[in-house]
């Protein structure tokens, strides 16, 4: 049956804000020690560099408070976090851990991340100026992180711009460079040339700024081998259990489960239709089981059945079976054809596995026509949060 493949939950903590499982439809649980064994996996993979960890979007959905301090428990000291909100909250989770933004120095924002001891990714020469400006009215050299562009084209100072600094380095004030940073465009592409590219491009701009510690591996970075550790890697995917390439083994544990409940089976003739658009129509007689989780959840209506059935169809996992969805996700609901389970195995109150051992986030990302990133940090909030026990030091 189903409850057999649960995740042990000895020790499980109830997330505050989440109602009790025995009034919502689905229950999302995460393992977090299989999270502490991913960090180490990756940490022994990027030794000697320091293995920090990225907690940004909730932690890609799994909850930034509870992984951040299994993360810490395992050894974890560095973080990475989006926006100063997300660092707010790590702060108060973590007092004593050093965390970056990731989206630089917001306008007219300083003081306040300042004040929380968070340290901005600077990426132009604006938020340079105004981190220098606050040091220098305070008389203190805060750390901050100097992020280079290095082809992706989206944040970090462009060549040009660290030339300039390295002719005018009283730019930099009294602040103290902690990190330099890039970011890997290609990274999932091992054989890409980007990537040869962007760590030459790397090398020569951080040569022309203050020394500091050096960082551009993601997941798929740290995983390509040391040529891309530098001083710190900062993976993230990883860490949560999803597969950083396509078409190759994940040596990553699962770490989040998801599973609805079965509110109705129900009997249709040939013929009947199913959900909204009567977009499948059953071939023969068939039984429906309805889960209560939909697209309000995260479980994306892109994810529907379609009217033909194929193994790379969106399926659950069911009474030690597989079932595949029919018919259109709504918001609340999804339908599967249980034909071929047994009869007695599924019945009102069953578990189905949406995401989990059998279903892997992976292979939920690719029905969907997405990334495991997407479908991690669009895990809704209706879901009860389980969070199993964690190993301290």
């Amino acid at each position: 049956m189903m409850e057999q493949n649960l995740p042990s939950l000895s020790g499980v903590d109830w997330s505050p804000d989440a109602p009790p499982p025995t009034v919502t439809p689905a229950v999302l649980t995460v393992d977090l020690m299989a999270l502490q064994e991913n960090y180490r996996t990756l940490r022994k993979m990027a030794a000697p560099a320091e293995c920090a960890g990225v907690v940004k979007g909730d932690a890609y959905g799994t909850g930034l408070a509870p992984a951040a301090r299994a993360l810490w428990a395992a050894g974890c000291r560095v973080f990475f976090v989006a926006v100063p909100a997300e660092g707010h909250t790590l702060r108060l989770t973590l007092p004593e851990a050093v965390i970056y933004v990731l989206g630089g120095l917001l306008p007219g924002a300083a003081r306040d991340y300042a004040a929380l001891d968070l340290r901005p990714v600077l990426g132009s020469p604006e938020e340079i100026a105004e981190w220098a400006a606050l040091c220098r009215e305070e008389g203190r050299h805060l750390p901050a992180a100097l992020h280079v562009d290095t082809g992706i084209n989206r944040l970090g100072l462009t060549p040009k711009q660290v030339e300039w600094l390295t002719a005018n380095p009283r730019d930099l004030g009294d602040m103290r460079v902690s990190l330099i940073v890039s970011h890997l465009a290609c990274a999932d592409e091992p054989n890409n040339e980007m990537n040869r590219i962007q760590t030459e491009t790397f090398d020569t701009l951080r040569n022309l700024l203050p020394p500091a510690p050096a960082s551009i591996a993601n997941s798929p970075g740290t995983l390509n081998g040391p040529a891309y550790h530098y001083d710190l890697v900062r993976p993230g995917i990883a860490l949560y259990g999803g597969n950083p390439f396509a078409g190759r083994a994940n040596p990553m544990k699962p770490v989040t489960y998801l599973y609805g409940t079965i509110l109705q089976v129900r009997s249709i003739p040939c013929g009947a239709s199913v959900g909204y658009g009567a977009t499948w129509r059953a071939r023969r007689d068939s039984r429906i089981a309805v889960i209560g989780a939909g697209y309000r959840d995260g479980y994306f209506r892109s994810l529907s059945g379609r009217s033909d059935r194929s193994e790379e169809h969106t399926q659950v996992y069911i009474a030690g079976q597989f079932a595949p969805v029919v018919g259109r996700v709504s918001m609340d609901m999804i339908t599967v054809d249980i034909t071929d389970l047994p009869g007695d195995t599924v019945r009102r109150g069953t578990k189905a596995e949406l995401i989990g051992n059998h279903v892997t986030v992976d292979d939920v990302a690719r029905w969907a026509g997405t990334i495991p990133y997407e479908v991690l940090t669009s895990l809704g909030s209706r879901y009860a949060r389980l969070y199993s026990a964690y190993e301290e030091n």
